[in-house]
């Protein structure tokens, strides 16, 4: 009995208490409330933020740029574990370091190529004579090419092997260019096939080509994709911006992201192991990456028929589609031979957290993050981005210390290991901290490749985000033009008609490029992607020029890519703006709406490729209608309620209930049931999606699938993922209704 009394006691007094302090703060005048009282209801300091930005330094950026570029840091070689110990002692730093820093460790599958065996690809006769060889390693430029730790170009997880066949030229490797090789009744059997870069991911061109018989691989940079069409020395790097003719893009062979032995699980010591055997999205045949000094040699001597006008390149040649060479040549009848000898081994990557823990709601996260290890020196991917952290860190570590700021929520910072690999660092932690990330995390912010260049913001995102990267961007200044916000500038680069808001900039949406990938995708986490961006008006490059090469510098950033690092300033200061306005507003700025004109556009797109043929199977596409519409009416409400909300002031509870309303739509969307196939891929929306109509990437798949096939439990998974997305979109409506409505 006296147990029970005590426990009486204690929830009479709890009570009692929680009585008091409601009163007090909802009692008392403004002026005599106590400080947690006024953090309860305070809103964003627009003062804070303004000041923010005035201290980002570009010089100082400049300075952490020059530091993290000075020696290649591939993930888990000692560079890499140096930069580990860079960035802890920097958020640690007692005058300008965060609450806490931390190193989260795991043990990963990664591949390397053998120093000792190095790949190569040559030119062989029929006797075995060796006619020609592709170079193992790129010119020496600058002093910096001749740094012994520069790895040989090569491609992660591709298998090791020897291929030998006549070459034949596949364009990109898509899957319909080794169609129509094959319905020019060329036999693909036993041929080593060379394919340029870009139109489909790197692993899919050797799964692609194994498809049709082709035995090993070889991807290279046109100068058409990557240089404008720029070949000569004298053009490119170390002259100007421009892929020299050595240049070699690296990069990771394969198609899930994460640890590949993990899947779903953190890679710890005790994690259960599946078989390398069980490795889905692996390349079954050989392949190697060169540069397009050596494709020339090799393209402008292929026999055949000369190439479709879409495939030609920039190599000063006709493209001919082989097999084999010309007979005039000097290689006439010799075969290429690929010799891959790249080694698969487990070692320790890591992650380095950093953590800022807010006053008010410490257990609601803003989560910002880039990866740290590059394949050479990296220095625009991705140390760029990493510049730009440790700017945003230093600043806001020195107002925390100084007693001058917290943020109303948490921050977490996170430096990722072994991303190059295929976002091995960033998904890992999102499996090892799965529930608390789902339940707690308001969005996610990625900065990787802080600057592409210096013309424009490239923003990507989902739809809710698109607000708060609008209200920063228009709070930022061009360098050149004090009168012109970046906000301005970007829409004057790229823009689009929106039903909502007229012409506003155009956010791109979000793949899995790079570590948004698992949040997005895996956890439903609302994120965006943050850069400067070229106009695309002056060059029609793919990609920076120098990606993944060996002369991807701090000279060739300083020079080329920003001289001044004033891109790299404009991206700190809208970068930190976001994550202020994210970590401190009292109502988390995401935008419901917007997702709206995302789900009209998907339907609209079903309704206009789909709806006849489901007629006949008597499959309604209405339901989804009614369903976007109950979105619509609950955005309304929704709305509403908040702008009454700032009208009057309500309980921190009603705040904080609506505010996880904004923050648990993406999770809406989030359907691990929906993609059994792909892995990690659950978001209904977003989803990878093989069909070229742009709607729900479930349904989109299954109806390209039931029409070829027409069989009937094609068209059963065809109804299956209508009611995937109809089931998300009502989902979606039910988590921004009040949430005492069923």
């Amino acid at each position: 009995m006296n147990g029970w009394k005590i426990v009486g006691g204690v929830l009479g007094g709890s009570v009692i208490l929680a009585v008091g302090l409601l009163i007090g703060h909802f009692g008392i005048s403004k002026e005599t409330q106590p400080t947690w009282a006024k953090q309860l209801s305070k809103d964003v300091d627009e003062g804070f933020i303004q000041e923010f930005m005035r201290e980002v330094d570009k010089e100082s950026i400049g300075r952490y740029l020059r530091r993290l570029t000075q020696k290649p840091h591939m993930a888990t070689t000692p560079a890499d574990e140096d930069l580990v110990t860079v960035i802890l002692s920097h958020w640690n730093d007692l005058k300008s370091g965060l609450d806490e820093a931390k190193e989260v460790r795991y043990d990963v599958f990664l591949s390397f190529p053998d120093k000792k065996n190095p790949n190569n690809v040559k030119v062989v006769t029929p006797e075995g004579t060796k006619k020609f060889e592709c170079k193992h390693a790129e010119d020496h430029l600058t002093g910096d090419q001749n740094d012994t730790d520069i790895v040989q170009p090569y491609l992660a997880f591709a298998p090791n092997g020897t291929a030998k066949g006549k070459l034949v030229y596949a364009n990109e490797g898509k899957l319909s260019d080794f169609q129509h090789l094959a319905a020019k009744m060329i036999n693909l059997t036993g041929t080593i096939a060379i394919v340029r870069y870009g139109g489909t991911g790197r692993v899919a061109k050797a799964i692609n080509a194994a498809k049709f018989g082709v035995i090993g691989v070889l991807i290279y940079s046109d100068p058409k994709d990557i240089n404008d069409g720029k070949v000569n020395p004298n053009e490119t790097y170390p002259n100007s911006w421009y892929m020299p003719p050595s240049g070699v893009e690296r990069g990771s062979f394969k198609e899930n992201f994460g640890d590949q032995l993990t899947p779903y699980y953190p890679a710890k010591e005790f994690t259960y192991r599946i078989k390398e055997s069980e490795i889905k999205g692996l390349s079954p045949i050989p392949a190697q990456p060169i540069g397009f000094e050596d494709a020339k040699v090799l393209i402008c001597n292929l026999q055949g028929s000369p190439a479709v006008d879409s495939w030609q390149g920039s190599l000063g040649c006709v493209y001919n589609i082989g097999p084999g060479f010309q007979e005039n040549s000097e290689f006439n009848s010799s075969d290429v031979e690929i010799n891959v000898y790249n080694k698969r081994t487990i070692r320790s990557s890591a992650n380095v957290i950093g953590i800022i823990r807010g006053a008010v709601e410490p257990d609601r996260y803003v989560l910002y993050g880039n990866h740290r290890d590059s394949w050479v020196h990296g220095a625009i991917d991705p140390s760029s981005g990493t510049a730009v952290m440790m700017e945003i860190t230093k600043i806001l570590g020195t107002k925390l210390k100084e007693g001058k700021w917290r943020p109303r929520r948490s921050i977490i910072f996170g430096s990722w290991g072994a991303e190059e690999f295929g976002l091995i660092g960033s998904t890992e932690f999102a499996e090892e901290y799965y529930n608390k990330l789902k339940e707690r995390t308001v969005a996610y912010i990625n900065v990787d490749i802080s600057v592409f260049a210096n013309a424009s913001l490239r923003a990507q995102g989902t739809p809710p985000a698109q607000n708060v990267i609008f209200a920063a961007s228009k709070q930022v200044t061009t360098p050149l033009d004090s009168s012109l916000t970046v906000y301005e500038n970007w829409k004057k680069h790229s823009n689009r008609t929106s039903p909502q808001y007229g012409l506003i900039p155009e956010m791109g949406t979000l793949g899995s490029g790079s570590d948004y990938a698992p949040f997005l995708h895996y956890l439903g986490i609302t994120c965006m992607d943050l850069a400067y961006t070229y106009d695309k008006g002056v060059t029609k490059a793919r990609m920076y020029p120098n990606y993944h090469t060996a002369f991807d510098t701090f000279d060739y950033a300083s020079r080329f890519i920003d001289p001044g690092f004033t891109s790299h300033q404009m991206v700190a200061r809208t970068a930190g703006n976001v994550l202020l306005r994210l970590a401190d507003s009292l109502i988390v700025p995401l935008g419901v709406r917007d997702y709206m004109e995302t789900l009209d556009r998907y339907y609209s797109k079903a309704e206009e490729n789909f709806q006849s043929n489901l007629n006949t199977k008597n499959i309604s596409l209405i339901p989804l209608r009614n369903a976007i519409n109950r979105y619509k009416k609950a955005c309304d409400t929704l709305e509403e309620t908040i702008k009454n909300l700032k009208k009057t002031e309500e309980t921190p509870l009603k705040i904080r209930m609506i505010n996880d309303q904004l923050m648990l739509l993406e999770r809406s969307f989030i359907n691990h049931m929906a993609f059994p196939d792909k892995l990690y891929y659950s978001h209904v929306i977003w989803a990878s999606r093989s069909s070229s109509v742009v709607t729900f990437p479930g349904l989109a798949d299954a109806y390209e699938k039931a029409v070829l096939s027409d069989s009937q439990d094609d068209w059963n998974q065809v109804h299956h993922h209508l009611t995937v997305a109809i089931t998300a979109v009502e989902s979606a409506a039910t988590t921004l209704e009040r949430v005492t409505d069923l």
